[in-house]
């Protein structure tokens, strides 16, 4: 998807290592200002110690790696993508899913009063929705079975629950905003605003605001 956009501003790096970050990797990105960390897997597909590693494990190296790469005095802002049902205070019934992204939230909140020109922050989509988003269609992998027999009861949701959905155009554009440092002023706590310190964690309606869609 990258490679087809042939914008001479896009670089694509082949990392075979989510765990470590050398210098040969660090030098290429050296001056980045921003990052947003939309990689994970759901809970159903590997067992419990792949899912941390990969939901939890690879955010936070990837978060202490790039502290070093703005230039001085320059903040850099790092959007974590979690999910709705995630939780920074999980109760004993909690999901794999719930307890880990947030015990991410919490860590990367963390590395933020740590080093506070490092601005992390974390959004909670819901329904990842692409239906009308024909650009990314042909890039989207083959959908399970249990998947696509929702498919048919998408345009009710979306009448019924738009708060529950993030339409993947507007959700993309948020993301990238926040990681240049748009919305600071309007990130500063609320309904669907968790303040865990200085980070603000969104829920998707807080997403829906800034994208102009309704609650």
């Amino acid at each position: 998807m990258a490679e087809d956009a042939q914008d001479p501003r896009v670089k694509v790096i082949i990392h075979p290592d989510f765990e470590t970050y050398d210098p040969t990797v660090l030098s290429q990105l050296q001056g980045a200002t921003g990052c947003v960390w939309a990689l994970g897997i759901s809970q159903t597909k590997v067992n419990k110690e792949e899912y941390i590693k990969i939901t939890k494990t690879y955010a936070l190296e990837a978060a202490k790696a790039f502290r070093t790469l703005p230039p001085p005095n320059q903040p850099f802002h790092f959007v974590y993508v979690s999910g709705t049902g995630a939780t920074t205070q999980p109760g004993f019934f909690a999901s794999l899913f719930a307890r880990v992204k947030g015990e991410t939230e919490l860590e990367l909140a963390e590395l933020r009063r740590e080093t506070p020109l490092f601005r992390t922050s974390s959004v909670r989509p819901a329904f990842i929705d692409h239906a009308h988003h024909d650009a990314i269609k042909k890039y989207l992998p083959p959908r399970p079975t249990y998947e696509k027999l929702f498919q048919p009861f998408g345009p009710v949701f979306r009448a019924a629950m738009p708060g529950l959905c993030s339409p993947t155009e507007q959700l993309g554009r948020v993301l990238t905003e926040m990681a240049m440092g748009r919305y600071e002023d309007r990130l500063v706590g609320g309904k669907d605003v968790q303040m865990v310190g200085e980070m603000p964690i969104l829920e998707n309606t807080a997403f829906r605001r800034l994208a102009g869609l309704s609650p």
